[in-house]
């Protein structure tokens, strides 16, 4: 599993490890990726995503994955996620009509 979200578009930090004689070797900060089953209301179905921890905290203050995938910009999102962004519009689109 990559140490990238998905969601989010966290990246591993990078940085030094100082000793206590101050001698530095570079190191890395991962973050706490998750792979997840979301369910998404407006399709019925589960999306696998892969998110750091805080992210889920996001997703339930938003209203869940389909409010949260429609307050994000398609710029800020993977390939797949924009994919279900736009079936989840289509879904809603219809149900409209």
């Amino acid at each position: 599993m990559a140490n990238k979200c998905t969601l989010g578009g966290k990246a591993p930090q990078f940085g030094n490890k100082v000793s206590h004689s101050h001698r530095k070797s570079r190191r890395r900060w991962l973050v706490n990726v998750q792979s997840k089953n979301l369910y998404s209301l407006s399709l019925g179905t589960y999306v696998k995503v892969s998110l750091p921890a805080n992210m889920l905290r996001s997703l339930d203050r938003a209203g869940g994955l389909d409010n949260y995938l429609l307050s994000c910009s398609k710029d800020s999102l993977d390939r797949p996620l924009r994919r279900i962004q736009e079936q989840i519009i289509n879904k809603q689109q219809k149900a409209a009509a």
